[in-house]
């Protein structure tokens, strides 16, 4: 078996709802975002002819628009340098869900737990708590979005384990479950989940090698600061 290569990318700059869970906000790239996609394009390209990869005609991105526009975006992108690839989308790859409590801000969520005699009131910092979940139908902890995230990684990769050459799969999603799913393909240490963030639409690379074992291969984390509370 040839290793195997694969690009998490987290998408562009777009349009957030302020003191908010993002994962299921519906709103577009930002001009900015739009950029950074397009910067994420040549930089795959770059990457391909640099290390002679092939890149895996199927790209794979969450149901979210703003992951959908950056693989679109760096899609068209890679085309100018000759490399075709189509999209598909799946909510397998999505971020955490609050389930019924999607795009309520931070305060609204914690005043409906106050308001509901049912359940106790979360935990400080409950928002970057990677084991907890709210007590709504359809709630994720940020590690059980991670476990999907790396369900789905594994099945795609090693469907084509079988490939005589390098290949590079394009993964278009999110960061804090991104970030989960490297800790559970064993990529990152427990530690390292809330000292690490994602770029933009930077590509971070990873390898899954001839002892199908998963490892970092190229690409920067981003260090986040100890008061960020950032999830997305």
């Amino acid at each position: 078996m040839t290793d195997r290569y694969i690009a998490l990318i987290r998408h562009g700059a777009y349009h957030q709802q302020r003191e908010t869970p993002s994962a299921l906000q519906p709103y577009p790239l930002t001009q900015t975002g739009r950029a950074q996609a397009s910067q994420c394009g040549a930089e795959i390209a770059d990457i391909l002819l640099r290390h002679r990869w092939s890149l895996d005609p199927v790209a794979h991105c969450s149901t979210e628009l703003r992951a959908w526009q950056t693989a679109q975006v760096a899609r068209d992108e890679l085309s100018r340098s000759g490399h075709e690839i189509e999209t598909t989308q799946t909510p397998l790859l999505s971020e955490r869900s609050v389930g019924s409590a999607a795009n309520l801000t931070v305060h609204q969520i914690e005043q409906a737990l106050a308001d509901d005699p049912r359940y106790p009131n979360p935990p400080e910092g409950w928002k970057s708590n990677s084991e907890y979940s709210l007590p709504y139908h359809g709630a994720e902890s940020l590690m059980m979005a991670g476990a999907r995230v790396a369900v789905y990684l594994r099945s795609v990769i090693e469907k084509r384990s079988q490939a005589s050459t390098p290949q590079l799969t394009l993964f278009f999603g999110h960061g804090a479950s991104f970030r989960h799913a490297a800790f559970n393909l064993g990529v990152l240490a427990r530690e390292e989940i809330a000292q690490l963030s994602m770029y933009h639409a930077r590509p971070l690379f990873l390898c899954y090698n001839r002892s199908s074992q998963w490892e970092h291969f190229g690409g920067d984390w981003k260090h986040r600061s100890r008061s960020s509370l950032e999830t997305d």
